[in-house]
C-alpha cells in the first residue's frame, strides 16, 4: 500500500511538472512569458554540434551510396547489422563481369585470340572486384564506423543532455513566473490591508491571507533558487559535452585521411591492373581469325594515312608498325636474317611462335608460305610469325 501511494504521488508530481512546462512553453510561444536566454558561447556550441550532426549524416549516407550503389544491398546490410549478424558474402559487379568474360573465353577457346583476350580481361575485372571489396571494407572500418559512432553515440548523448537543459530552463522560467505572481499578489493584499476596515472578523481574515501569501512567496523563492542551481549545473554539463565537438572534428579528419588513402590505393591498383591488361592486349592483332581452321592471315595493325609509304617506323595507338619497304626486304631476303620483335604476340595455334616485344629472333622465308608470314626461330622453338610484328636488322 505504501509503495502504491508512493507511485501515485510520484506520478502526480511528474504530471504536475509536465503540465507546468507545457504551460510555460505555450506562454513563451504566445509571447506572454519571459524566456531565459542561454549565453552566447553555449548557443554557438549548440549550433556547431547541430551543424556537425547534419553534415556527418549527409556525408555518411552518400559514402555508403558511393561504396554500394545498390539500394537493396544497402538495406540488406542494414538489417543484418541491426540483427547483429554477418551479412552473406556477395559477388560484386566487376567480379561477376570478370566471371562472365572468363566463361565466354573458355567456351570460345583459349587458343583463339578473342577467347584469350576475354579470359585476360575477365581476370583483370576479378582483380578490380577484389580491390573494390578491400576498399569497401577499409572505408567502412576506418571512415564510416567512426561517423556512425558519433551519430549513434556521442550526438545522442548531447541531444539527451540538451533536452534535459531545455526542461531545466522551462522549470526555471516557470519558477520565476510563480514568484513574480506571488509578489504581485502580496503587494495587492498589503495595499488592501492598509485600508481601514471595520469588524474584527474581516481583519482576522486579511491577516490570514497575508500570512498565506507570504509563505507562498517564500516557497516560490526557495523553488527558484533550486531550479536556478539545477539549470546552471545542467548548462555546465551540456557545455562540457559540446566542447568535445572540436575533438570529434580532429578525429574525423584523421578518418578522412584514411579514407583518401584507401581510395588512392584502390585507384592506383585499378590503374596498374588496366595498364597491365593494355600491355597484354597490345599483343593481339587488330585483325585476327576466330577459327583456327581457317587459312592463316597475318594481322596488320591499323596505319594512319600519312604513314603509308614512309620508310621509317610509324606509331598508331601505341603500336609500332613496320613500313612497307621494310616488309618487302624481309620477304625477299634469301637465307635467314635477324629481326627485332616490335610488340608481343600470342600464338593462335601450335604452328605459330609466340613473341615478346624487343626480343631478337631469326627469320627466313619458306616456299609456299603465305606472303604475310615468315618462319621464326628462337633456340629450339620454331613457328610462323606475322611479318608486320617484325623489324629487319642490318
Amino acid at each position: 500500500m505504501n509503495i502504491m501511494d508512493f507511485n501515485v504521488k510520484k506520478l502526480a508530481a511528474d504530471a504536475g511538472t509536465f503540465l507546468s512546462r507545457a504551460v510555460q512553453f505555450t506562454e513563451e510561444k504566445l509571447g506572454q512569458a519571459e524566456k531565459t536566454e542561454l549565453d552566447a558561447h553555449l548557443e554557438n556550441l549548440l549550433s556547431k554540434a547541430e551543424c556537425t550532426k547534419i553534415w556527418t549524416e549527409k556525408i555518411m549516407k552518400q559514402t555508403e551510396v558511393l561504396l554500394q550503389p545498390n539500394p537493396n544491398a544497402r538495406i540488406e546490410e542494414f538489417v543484418y547489422e541491426k540483427l547483429d549478424r554477418k551479412a552473406p558474402s556477395r559477388i560484386n559487379n566487376p567480379e561477376l563481369l570478370g566471371q562472365y568474360m572468363i566463361d565466354a573465353g573458355t567456351e570460345f577457346g583459349p587458343g583463339t585470340a578473342y577467347g584469350n583476350a576475354l579470359i585476360k580481361c575477365g581476370e583483370t575485372q576479378k582483380r578490380i572486384g577484389t580491390a573494390d571489396r578491400e576498399l569497401i571494407q577499409t572505408s567502412a572500418l576506418n571512415f564510416l564506423t567512426p561517423l556512425r559512432n558519433f551519430i549513434e553515440g556521442d550526438y545522442k548523448t548531447i541531444a539527451k543532455e540538451r533536452k534535459l537543459l531545455q526542461n531545466k530552463r522551462l522549470d526555471l522560467d516557470a519558477a520565476k513566473t510563480r514568484l513574480k505572481k506571488a509578489k504581485a499578489a502580496e503587494t495587492r493584499n498589503s495595499q488592501l490591508n492598509s485600508t481601514r476596515l471595520e469588524g474584527d472578523n474581516i481583519m482576522v481574515n486579511f491577516s490570514y491571507m497575508l500570512n498565506f501569501l507570504h509563505v507562498k512567496w517564500l516557497k516560490s523563492e526557495q523553488e527558484l533558487r533550486i531550479t536556478q542551481s539545477e539549470f546552471d549545473r545542467q548548462a555546465e554539463i551540456t557545455r562540457l559535452l559540446l566542447e568535445g565537438i572540436s575533438s570529434t572534428h580532429a578525429h574525423h579528419l584523421r578518418c578522412l585521411n584514411d579514407f583518401v588513402e584507401a581510395q588512392m590505393t584502390y585507384y592506383a591498383q585499378c590503374y596498374q591492373y588496366m595498364l597491365d591488361l593494355q600491355k597484354q592486349l597490345g599483343s593481339f592483332p587488330s585483325n585476327y581469325l576466330s577459327n583456327n581452321n581457317q587459312t592463316s592471315v597475318a594481322p596488320v595493325p591499323s596505319v594512319l594515312p600519312n604513314a603509308i609509304g614512309s620508310s621509317t617506323m610509324a606509331s598508331t595507338s601505341g603500336l609500332v608498325i613496320t613500313s612497307p619497304s621494310n616488309l618487302s626486304d624481309l620477304k625477299e631476303c634469301s637465307g635467314s636474317r635477324k629481326a627485332r620483335v616490335l610488340y608481343d604476340y600470342d600464338a593462335a595455334n601450335s604452328t605459330e611462335l609466340s613473341l615478346l616485344a624487343d626480343e631478337v629472333i631469326t627469320v627466313f622465308s619458306v616456299v609456299g608460305m603465305d606472303s604475310d608470314w615468315l618462319m621464326g626461330e628462337r633456340g629450339n622453338q620454331k613457328g610462323k610469325v606475322p611479318i608486320t610484328y617484325l623489324e629487319l636488322l642490318n
